[in-house]
Parts: structure tokens; C-alpha cells; sequence
């Protein structure tokens, strides 16, 4: 069943990609990490003929990423992101991206985690009682 649907999906798209030879302005662009998994129909003169390899980002570029990634972020003073794309060699631009996005959640955790238990120490310096803070009730929205 999943190969005849994968026949099916590839015909439709050869069939576009062969209707849209007489326009001049239209470009089709794809994109792998499993190059050697493409149907050679594909890869046909007039098709997708024409094969660019895109390494994986160096050091720089790795750089770039991590800064774009945490460009709206507050950083700590302590993240040292040089030391970050000088150590992430074989890393993708998703891979990076993907670790700031957890790092991001994993701050944001803490600091609620940090307010949560200065709100409890408040409230025991303050001789309160032992009703549950609104926190201690609701699941932890950062997953």
C-alpha cells in the first residue's frame, strides 16, 4: 500500500515537473540527506538535473546560526557561544536551532521553578497558610 502510493505520488510529480518545462521562469528546487535514495526518473535531463551539495555549517557559520537562533533571547553572561559553534562540529542548522530552542525552555523552566520557590518562602516568612499557590495546581506549561 505505501509503495503504491509512493509510485503514485512519484508519476504525479514527474508529470508536473515535465508540464512545467516550457516556463521559463519556474524553478524546482528539492532537497535530501538521502541523495542515494532518489529515484533516478528524477534525476533525468530536464528534471532535477542539476545536483548542489550543502555541507554541514563550519565554525562561522555555526556561529551565525546560534546568534540568529537566540537573536530575541536574553543570554546569560556566562553562554559563551564561540566556545558553542567551536564545539558542535557535525551539527546542522536544524540541529543548533533545535538546541536553543531547548535551552530557551529549559531557562524559562527555571525561572519559574526560582519564582515559585521565592513565593513559597515569602508566604513562610509571612506565616501563611497551607492552601496550594495557583503553580503547585496546573501541569508545567513549558514541556
Amino acid at each position: 500500500m505505501v509503495e503504491e502510493q509512493a509510485t503514485v505520488s512519484l508519476t504525479r510529480s514527474l508529470t508536473e515537473m515535465d508540464g512545467m518545462n516550457t516556463k521559463k521562469n519556474v524553478f524546482i528546487i528539492g532537497a535530501t540527506n538521502r541523495p542515494d535514495q532518489i529515484d533516478s526518473a528524477l534525476l533525468r535531463p530536464g528534471r532535477l538535473d542539476q545536483l548542489i551539495y550543502i555541507p554541514l555549517p563550519d565554525e562561522p557559520s555555526r556561529l551565525s546560526i546560534l546568534k540568529a537562533a537566540l537573536k530575541k533571547s536574553p543570554i546569560a553572561l556566562e553562554v559563551n557561544l564561540d566556545f558553542l559553534a567551536k564545539n558542535t562540529h557535525g551539527f546542522s542548522g536544524a540541529d543548533l536551532t533545535e538546541i536553543c530552542q531547548r535551552a530557551a525552555k529549559l531557562a524559562i523552566r527555571e525561572s519559574i521553578d526560582s519564582d515559585i520557590k521565592l513565593a513559597r518562602e515569602k508566604r513562610a516568612g509571612e506565616g501563611g497558610d497551607d492552601t496550594k499557590m495557583e503553580e503547585d495546581i496546573d501541569e508545567d506549561p513549558v514541556p
